[in-house]
């Protein structure tokens, strides 16, 4: 069975699963986790966005969840986040005392095919969409030499240094945005999130990086307020027709687009940009996730996506998420489904010229 098919199978039936999980809840039949933890599984860093979201929201969904358990984030990096979802995807449902944050990480690989992924997302049960953005930054000398809309030409004789978790992972959409702007820029592949690459940032080891908004906003904005990062573009969010408009969480900041506009070289329409935005829909708008995994029966499914429903009808949501996680969608039923879709299918075109570069750029071999 292919994963395209795996996918539509596991629509439909997610589709279904919500309908039956929400009267089965509506039931008084909702799980009971009193006097148990549940362990919510980062395939990343404990610096990073996902980290930031996870922290966040454990110990809502502890107030949450029938029993109030104990939520407990814990940390498995390593191979750019596939470790920690190859384990997720061998873990078999027992009690609901295990779940899974994913990230754009973990999406880019299994729609490369990197040869690394053995897990498969139709297998799992998503119960919570985010969206997210991301903010591009430059030490304050660098940024001093941008021409007018943030043009990127008179930086294009630096040399500049990026930490990266991997030419496969979300750091495809900043690496392939930067390229498009002229810039010459190395990423030292390894680190274990976005925050070991912010680090490297303040250490001066790097001077280029960008960050998911909930990583911005509590790790960069000192640096910014302090005078030493400044903050370039973001890649901007997408409007009901699918344009991209201005990060709601940044209003004041250009997008990548408008950047890409105001740079002689760099095109907002042909093959470069097309891919760069297939990957920007894909990696952002649902850039995390969670997710129960393989067997959750369906009374399992409806409390923890009641539960992440009850979190967002709090009186305080709207202001404690602005906050920690920036202005985006928190999706849950039928919409998380969608937005898992949207987050894991990427035109047939797009894969290809991502591939073809990544093998012409970086020596990256995917089979």
């Amino acid at each position: 069975m292919t994963n395209t098919t795996k996918r539509h199978l596991a629509r439909a039936l997610a589709l279904s699963t919500a309908l039956v999980g929400g009267q089965a809840l509506a039931g008084g039949h909702a799980i009971d986790l009193s006097g148990k933890t549940v362990e919510w599984i980062i395939p990343f860093s404990e610096t990073g966005g996902s980290a930031k979201w996870a922290n966040f929201y454990a110990p809502l969904l502890s107030e949450a969840l029938p029993g109030a358990p104990t939520v407990v984030v814990t940390f498995m990096p390593g191979a750019g986040s596939t470790k920690g979802a190859n384990f997720f995807q061998d873990v078999e449902y027992e009690d609901g005392t295990t779940i899974f944050g994913s990230s754009g990480s973990t999406q880019f690989p299994y729609l490369l095919s990197d040869p690394r992924v053995r897990y498969e997302y139709g297998d799992w049960n998503v119960v919570l969409a985010s969206g997210t953005g991301g903010v591009s930054y430059l030490p304050a000398d660098l940024a001093g030499s941008l021409g007018d809309g943030g043009d990127a030409t008179p930086l294009a004789g630096e040399d500049f240094i990026y930490g990266s978790q991997g030419a496969t992972r979300l750091d495809l959409v900043p690496l392939l945005a930067w390229e498009m702007l002229g810039l010459q820029v190395e990423p030292v592949f390894g680190i274990e999130g976005r925050g070991d690459g912010r680090l490297m940032f303040e250490r001066g080891e790097a001077n280029i990086d960008y960050q998911t908004s909930s990583s911005y906003l509590s790790g960069v904005t000192p640096l910014v307020d302090a005078g030493t990062a400044v903050p370039w573009f973001s890649f901007g969010a997408l409007d009901a027709d699918g344009n991209i408009v201005r990060d709601p969480t940044f209003p004041d900041m250009p997008t990548f687009k408008e950047v890409c506009e105001a740079t002689a070289g760099c095109e907002t329409s042909g093959e470069s940009w097309d891919a760069w935005k297939a990957f920007f829909v894909a990696g952002f708008p649902a850039q995390k996730m969670v997710f129960l995994p393989a067997g959750a029966p369906d009374n399992a499914i409806a409390t923890f996506t009641q539960a992440f429903q009850d979190i967002q009808a709090r009186a305080d949501f709207a202001e404690i998420s602005a906050a920690r996680l920036g202005v985006y969608p928190q999706l849950t039923g039928a919409a998380a489904q969608t937005a898992l879709d949207s987050a894991t299918v990427v035109p047939q075109e797009a894969k290809d010229f991502v591939i073809n570069w990544l093998g012409e750029r970086y020596g990256v071999v995917l089979e």
